[in-house]
């Protein structure tokens, strides 16, 4: 009942910046928490930044300070602002939402966890 939708990524050389969209559609839903993660090839899947609905945020060590995590609840959509981008933040980058679904009656409401269809993200040196 909740979709996401990603958007942006693409080709930059390095120190070059990109901006990352993540938007929910469906009905009846409120998103929690959301978080990107990203996939280099090869490599697991890690954890990027995440953003809590009260506005808290954190990121991986090895984005502070060039990456900014943000949302805008009225609609609904996470972004994610990567500058002074290096090659090794080659990946594939994905965001992932806790979506509250709503019922008719609150006590059947449902968390739920939506993935986003990622997007490339390539740095050229």
């Amino acid at each position: 009942q909740v979709r996401l939708v990603q958007s942006g990524g693409g080709l930059v050389q390095a120190g070059g910046s990109l901006r990352l969209s993540c938007a929910a559609s469906g009905s009846r839903f409120s998103i929690n928490d959301w978080t990107w993660y990203r996939q280099a090839p090869g490599e697991q899947r890690e954890l990027v930044a995440d953003i809590t609905n009260t506005g808290s945020v954190n990121y991986a060590d090895s984005v502070k300070g060039r990456f900014t995590i943000s949302r805008d609840n009225a609609r609904d959509t996470l972004f994610l602002q990567m500058d002074n981008l290096k090659p090794e933040d080659t990946a594939v980058y994905y965001c992932r939402a806790e979506a509250k679904v709503h019922a008719l009656s609150p006590k059947y409401d449902r968390t739920l966890e939506v993935w986003g269809q990622g997007t490339r993200v390539t740095v050229s040196s």
